[in-house]
């Protein structure tokens, strides 16, 4: 042990040590060493409209269900929505997706209940529409909310997902929802042809100026087990791997991007984002159009989880992840802490 009487004294920089100093030119330090200039030269910008709130919707009135495995994040119905809604806008959230938790009773397997023009995301649209008439309301489309068999697709006898006959019920749950008044639907099934098939039947049907945000590079992630918690959706047998995309794949998510750019998308999706950034990045360098990250439901949990633990500074983590994406290329964030990124920005 060092005997402080013994210990050296700190070298103290006078103008006499000047010359010690390194010859630098460059000292990007410079840059950094104050809050506001730190805010002048920042490269990347978060703001509040570049937020979509996803919300879950179920039948009911005056309920709102919190899911365990997302704290903070409830299933609620449409008279507490309108409530959850209009705080999102106050915060300056202009776009909305909806999710809807749908009566196993209403269930089967060519997913029939997803083009009910009186179901349950229908209606929800039209007052949303009503009470909030700028406000940008996107629609899920897909079957496995209302599949029995918990898949995005028909199944058929051997257990296959049936690409076409899906795609046909895809058309017009679109048609269905443009018809209540969704500014925008969102394909999420990954079917092959789906967005050139929505295109023209929305077309066909004088829907012109509906916008088609497509999930085009969706992967089999294991970060979406929340998220079917919250919505009972989850597969009855076998995964999604025929139809969602590998997690070693980057050049098919090129590939699945052109086509639906080609089929007439105005906006592809990468899901999920966190994981996925370099994704993110590579089809920002190959197309104009925006690009969305989808910050799924494992993505929140996790984050919600430590910071129970009292293991990280929650919204300082918010923040810097969110702020990643926008980085890695996305131009729109869906994302649970929409909300609370919103009021910290």
């Amino acid at each position: 042990m060092t005997n402080p009487t013994t210990a050296q004294p700190l070298l103290v920089v006078t103008e006499s040590s000047a010359d010690s100093q390194l010859p630098l030119t460059h000292r990007p330090r410079r840059l950094r060493s104050n809050a506001t200039l730190r805010r002048m030269v920042r490269e990347t910008h978060l703001t509040a409209a570049d937020l979509i709130y996803p919300l879950f919707v179920m039948e009911g009135e005056n309920q709102a269900i919190e899911i365990p495995s997302m704290p903070g994040q409830y299933r609620y119905t449409l008279d507490l929505l309108l409530r959850e809604i209009k705080e999102a806008w106050d915060l300056g959230i202009g776009a909305i997706v909806l999710f809807p938790k749908v009566n196993d009773a209403l269930k089967d397997n060519a997913g029939t209940e997803s083009f009910n023009p009186e179901g349950l995301v229908p209606s929800v649209v039209k007052a949303i529409k009503k009470a909030f008439p700028n406000l940008i309301v996107i629609t899920d489309i897909a079957l496995d909310p209302y599949s029995t068999e918990g898949h995005d697709g028909i199944v058929s006898e051997d257990g296959r997902i049936l690409n076409d006959e899906t795609v046909a019920i895809l058309v017009k749950q679109a048609i269905a929802h443009a018809m209540a008044g969704a500014d925008m639907v969102a394909p999420s099934d990954m079917m092959d042809g789906r967005i050139g098939a929505i295109r023209q039947g929305l077309n066909s049907a004088g829907f012109f100026d509906v916008v088609i945000m497509a999930y085009s590079a969706k992967y089999a992630s294991s970060y979406y087990g929340p998220f079917r918690d919250a919505l009972g959706s989850a597969p009855k047998f076998g995964d999604k791997k025929t139809y969602q995309m590998d997690a070693g794949n980057s050049r098919e998510a090129i590939k699945e991007a052109e086509l639906d750019i080609q089929e007439g998308a105005d906006i592809i999706m990468v899901k999920p984002a966190l994981a996925y950034l370099d994704i993110i990045h590579i089809l920002k360098q190959r197309t104009n159009l925006p690009i969305a990250a989808y910050n799924v439901s494992g993505e929140y949990a996790m984050v919600k989880a430590a910071a129970l633990q009292g293991w990280i500074d929650e919204d300082a983590i918010v923040l810097e992840t969110l702020t990643s994406m926008k980085r890695a290329g996305a131009d729109l964030i869906l994302t649970y802490f929409a909300k609370q990124a919103a009021r910290l920005l």
